[in-house]
């Protein structure tokens, strides 16, 4: 039976928990998660425990901080003026917002505290600083991408 390996296209059914037991996410009641094998679309933790894997093989790993996403960062955390915000929007603690990096990109960030002129807001990803724990299945491998070969 083949194992999976670098440049597979993989379909696992995963349920992440915190080390508290707490799950986070799972693939339960959807189709399964599709990735490429060390492409880099998924956290260095869960490809490297998928590599090697069979069909059908089911097996729990434990990701660190460092495979996962990462530790906190104080630098993540941005003072905002609230003269920037609609004047007619609500700023409440625990908001969930979309914050523009002048890149065309959209990092999503959290309001952790209002003062009088600003507000606090947190772009680290929920889970940095968190150790992971996922049960995952590997329900199929589709085989390695097509290359295209110049002459």
């Amino acid at each position: 039976m083949s194992q999976a390996k670098k440049g597979d296209k993989v379909k696992v059914h995963y349920h992440g928990k915190l080390t508290s037991g707490e799950t986070f996410d799972s693939s339960s009641g959807r189709e399964p998660l599709e990735f490429e094998v060390g492409s880099g679309s998924v956290i260095k933790g869960f490809d490297e425990g998928v590599t090697g894997m069979e069909v059908g093989e089911k097996k729990t790993i434990n990701i660190p901080v460092d495979d996962a996403y990462g530790p906190r960062s104080e630098d993540m955390l941005i003072e905002f003026p609230k003269e920037r915000f609609p004047n007619d929007m609500e700023i409440e603690q625990g908001m969930q917002l979309m914050m523009g990096n002048g890149s065309g990109q959209n990092i999503p960030v959290i309001v952790i505290e209002i003062k009088e002129n600003s507000v606090i807001l947190d772009a680290n990803h929920p889970l940095a600083g968190e150790d992971l724990i996922f049960d995952i299945e590997l329900v199929e491998i589709t085989g390695a991408s097509p290359l295209i070969i110049m002459p």
